[in-house]
């Protein structure tokens, strides 16, 4: 299985972590919304009985007994409710908090304030399906018209409150499960490019030592040259995966230079169909604060990516030009292009387009970039067909705090 298939499966994983998580929260959401609705039907059948009780009251006779009834209607503390006539005019009302304190069992003396409240909660309420009707007689006819009590609302919103805290839960959990995963996978790719430099240390020095023996045996100079030109190449990749995993040193160099030095190897060993060329100007040749044989590796990834999307034929054009702020370094290939929507998967972790290839290479190039130097990098165009662009942005010298 190679580092794709591997990246595939984790998030396969996540995503079916997310659509249990999901379910759960839904599965929730019903049970609670059913309890509302059970809670709203009990409190629908406790107005009816207080309108009832409101009824027999109205026609109360010598045998009625008055003090039930009256223990009826005092009982409800906790659903606020409107007594009508058929005027719409407020003959009582209860559990209500009104602007101005007031006795709430007050029939007359209401302040201007309190009255203005209740008439618009009456306005309100008349439009819902919280009323009851109450027929005292033949020719009177009074309402009641009642509000969710302060649990029923509670209820409501509970599920909601608590979605959103879950939700939140599940993000952290999510973020802290991806951190660790995170962690292990750089110490595995530091412990595994530090062992690799460690393990290249030993070739490289005998390869040096033979390059000088074959000069001394009269081999011809340029075959000589170019061994020592591609040992000193190895030695150069052994450095650089030493540098991986802790903060590398880095030095003043002008932007010009530094690119075209990084470039200086790869033109001798792009196909001839590539056309390779630098454009820059003396005026955009600022100072950055770079780590040289770091930055080398992310302009030569860049370069071969390039080369690899035209299929070794086309044009790569590499342009520098800068700000008061920063130095900005454009990358433009004729190759195939990259779809907007892979805009920022091109920079995770396990993503190729390629058939050979654990998609490691742009993952690498942002760390250097981003977390080494303090810069940018993105995709700054790209049109399937016709060709991308890769954009480094680096902060100039002096005006950042590294």
């Amino acid at each position: 299985m190679n580092l794709r298939n591997i990246y595939d499966s984790r998030r396969v994983w996540k995503t079916v972590l997310l659509t249990v998580s999901l379910l759960l929260v839904a599965a929730f959401l019903l049970i609670s919304n059913h309890l509302a609705r059970d809670l709203a039907k009990q409190e629908r059948e406790r107005m009816e009985i207080w309108a009832n009780a409101t009824k027999e009251l109205a026609s109360a006779g010598p045998d009625t007994d008055v003090d039930f009834l009256f223990s009826i209607i005092e009982s409800n503390h906790n659903i606020p409710l409107m007594l009508v006539d058929q005027q719409n005019n407020i003959l009582q009302h209860r559990n209500f908090r009104l602007p101005e304190p007031v006795d709430s069992n007050a029939l007359f003396d209401i302040s201007p304030t309190n009255r203005a409240f209740l008439e618009k909660k009456l306005t309100k309420l008349s439009k819902s399906n919280n009323k009851i009707e109450i027929k005292i007689d033949k020719s009177t006819t009074q309402w009641l018209y009642y509000d969710d009590s302060i649990t029923l609302r509670q209820l409501a919103w509970f599920p909601y409150i608590q979605l959103a805290v879950m939700l939140i839960m599940l993000g952290i959990a999510y973020f802290a499960l991806i951190s660790v995963k995170r962690a292990e996978q750089n110490k595995v790719w530091v412990g595994l490019s530090k062992e690799t430099a460690h393990q290249l240390g030993t070739p490289i020095s005998s390869l040096m030592a033979w390059t000088q023996l074959l000069g001394s045996m009269g081999v011809e100079a340029d075959v000589v040259a170019d061994m020592d030109k591609d040992v000193h190449r190895l030695s150069v990749i052994a450095d650089r995966f030493s540098k991986i995993g802790s903060m590398p040193e880095k030095e003043l160099a002008f932007i010009n230079e530094a690119v075209a030095d990084s470039l200086s190897y790869m033109r001798t060993r792009i196909p001839n169909r590539v056309e390779l060329a630098i454009h820059s100007s003396d005026e955009n040749n600022c100072g950055v604060m770079l780590c040289l044989p770091l930055f080398e590796w992310v302009m030569e990834n860049l370069t071969k990516n390039a080369v690899d999307a035209m299929g070794g034929e086309g044009r790569l054009d590499i342009t520098i030009t800068s700000t008061t702020q920063q130095a900005l370094i454009l990358v433009r290939d004729t190759g195939k292009g990259i779809p907007r929507k892979n805009f920022k998967d091109v920079f995770t972790p396990g993503f190729t387009t390629k058939k050979r290839g654990w998609g490691l290479g742009l993952t690498l190039v942002k760390r250097i970039i981003e977390e080494y130097h303090g810069g940018r990098i993105y995709v700054k165009d790209s049109e399937v067909g016709v060709g991308t662009t890769f954009a480094i942005e680096l902060p100039i010298a002096g005006n950042n705090n590294q």
